[in-house]
């Protein structure tokens, strides 16, 4: 029988790996029974706002670019024109709670609010 691939077995962590490895596998979330009342949780990963290329480059371009679901693209002045007429309040509301095929926040689930608007400025400073 095969026990393993390594000569090494049995090896201890040390401290980092064994937080490293906590931090991996921990839960990303838990459930909410409506009604019930939950303290208010911070969105934002880090300690300052992500900027808008970076947000958009890691969880946007991948339906903008190409105009998966029939999301505006990134560049076409004339696909936001009608969004636009709404307001630009409309807009950032509509991304970070979703709206038809797009997903809430563009599926960047650890986004702040102030992060997916610098998304969507980006990718409509890029889109005149």
């Amino acid at each position: 029988m095969l026990w393993g691939c390594s000569a090494k077995q049995n090896q201890e962590l040390t401290a980092a790996q064994e937080q490293a490895v906590a931090e991996r596998i921990a839960p990303a979330g838990h459930v909410v029974k409506a009604g019930q009342v939950v303290a208010a949780v911070a969105v934002s990963a880090g300690g300052s706002a992500r900027a808008g290329d970076a947000i958009y480059n890691r969880n946007c371009m991948a339906c903008h670019n190409s105009g998966v679901a029939g999301a505006p693209m990134f560049g076409d002045a004339g696909a936001w024109t009608a969004r636009l007429e709404k307001g630009i309040e409309t807009v950032y509301t509509n991304a970070i709670n979703g709206i038809n095929g797009m997903p809430a926040r563009g599926t960047c689930m650890d986004c702040s609010d102030e992060e997916v608007i610098a998304a969507i400025d980006y990718l409509l400073d890029n889109s005149k």
